[in-house]
């Protein structure tokens, strides 16, 4: 049974289509010609030439093994280090954190004026 692939996202295929063009990019600033990258990646030239289009059904180890064999593999490090939407998520979970309190309705509460503070006025005899 042939395998079927699903559609990327639109703003999916336009990155891999920029990560293919950087890395065809990087290959020809070291002056290595397209036999030459795929022997050394282990691939085709056809399987190089649509790894350099960004074909998004080229395995990940694929992209992998080419940005190894340009130096470019400590880049990938960079990927996701900074989850700035899961830290948040996580931070509203932790202990101690307040969650605005609803009314029967689900509404959130109408906040009411308290009344000010008053400190008892000292008889004369007070002071």
């Amino acid at each position: 049974m042939p395998r079927t692939f699903k559609r990327s996202f639109p703003s999916v295929e336009k990155q891999m289509r920029a990560l293919g063009e950087r890395l065809k990019l990087a290959r020809l600033r070291r002056e290595l010609s397209t036999v030459l990258f795929a022997e050394r990646l282990g691939i085709s030239r056809d399987t190089l030439s649509r790894l350099e289009k960004g074909n998004p059904n080229i395995a990940l180890g694929t992209y992998m093994r080419a940005l190894r064999v340009l130096g470019l593999d400590k880049d990938m490090d960079a990927v996701a280090r900074d989850d700035e939407l899961g830290r948040k998520l996580q931070d509203i979970k932790l202990p101690g954190q307040r969650k605005p309190r609803t009314n029967v309705s689900g509404a959130a509460p109408v906040k009411t004026a308290r009344p000010a503070k008053t400190h008892p006025k000292r008889s004369d005899d007070q002071q």
